[in-house]
């Protein structure tokens, strides 16, 4: 499984351990990946993700993973983001055709 977020884009890092005789080795700076579910009211239920915990604290303060979606540009998203972006725009149309 990718350790990308596929909301927010964090992904690995590389960089150095430092050893106090500032010997350097190679390391990974891994995110902190969570799994996860949010509740989409477009689509009246949960939807379970796999999210970086800046994700979700970025998702929470946008306002919920719907206000979010639909406020971020498709460039800045992930497949799998962009693909629930889409159920919700749709589920959106139709209830506003329905009302």
């Amino acid at each position: 499984m990718a350790r990308r977020c596929a909301f927010v884009g964090k992904s690995v890092m590389s960089g150095n351990n430092v050893s106090h005789a500032n010997n350097r080795t190679r390391r990974r700076f891994l995110p902190n990946m969570q799994a996860t579910a949010l509740y989409s009211d477009a689509l009246s239920k949960m939807v379970r993700l796999r999210l970086s915990t800046s994700a979700i604290r970025t998702i929470e303060h946008k306002g919920g993973l719907d206000s979010f979606l639909t406020g971020t540009a498709n460039s800045k998203l992930g497949i799998e983001a962009i693909r629930i972006k889409r159920q919700i725009e749709k589920a959106k149309a139709r209830q506003q055709t329905a009302a």
